[in-house]
């Protein structure tokens, strides 16, 4: 009588662990948030635009900071550049079939807003003091932490170019100081219009067209 070995069945795969499944459902349910709570859609033509307009409110606005043409021209540039970007914006939501919830909408507006509101509140308080030369910083600097501040729920290029609007506004805020005493008053006004055109012309360019690339528009 002939023995035969004994049956052997293959071992099956060992099932995964429960930690392991665990884990992966909170990465799962992470990243779903981390993508809902996300604006990718901002529009690089948009910001391009921006620019565009800035350029031009440098052309026609002057020098004399105390002007009524100085201040009006860069005040509509700033609302025309802001109304063009979220129709731009909007308009790329649409065509990349972005969803922006209410609860996103409301993150976006609460880390904006706040920054610019500052900003025009001490706009008013300095064409009431006279403090014209601190217009050019003030307006690079709040609009630089609003641009930061909602660049934290988009793209990680936003935040940058915050950050560079900001260290624009302390470089407009500080010259004035600094050259007090080698440069004209009239000088120093030319200055910080220049700094105007490449922070808020410049700036926008050269990070709309950066985002447009990488973005697609």
């Amino acid at each position: 009588m002939s023995s035969k070995p004994p049956l052997r069945l293959e071992r099956d795969e060992p099932p995964p662990r429960l930690s392991d499944r665990a884990i992966d459902n909170l990465r799962f349910i992470r990243e779903t948030m981390e993508s809902a709570g996300t604006f990718t859609a901002l529009s690089g033509k948009g910001i391009v635009g921006s620019g565009i307009i800035a350029l031009f409110a440098y052309s026609v606005a002057g020098h004399e900071l105390n002007s009524p043409r100085w201040i009006l021209s860069w005040i509509t540039a700033a609302v025309l550049a802001f109304v063009q970007s979220a129709i731009a914006t909007w308009r790329k939501a649409r065509a990349t079939d972005t969803a922006v919830s209410a609860a996103l909408a409301r993150k976006l507006a609460l880390a904006f807003f706040p920054s610019l509101v500052a900003g025009a509140v001490f706009t008013a308080v300095a064409l009431r003091a006279g403090w014209f030369v601190a217009l050019p910083g003030v307006w690079l600097i709040m609009y630089g932490a609003a641009v930061m501040a909602g660049g934290a729920l988009s793209t990680p290029i936003i935040p940058v170019m915050g950050a560079s609007f900001m260290a624009m506004g302390a470089l407009a805020l500080a010259a004035p100081v600094a050259l007090a005493t080698a440069w004209s008053e009239a000088s120093r006004a030319e200055l910080l219009s220049a700094l105007m055109a490449l922070g808020f012309g410049g700036l926008h360019l050269g990070f709309g067209l950066l985002i447009s690339r990488r973005f697609g528009g």
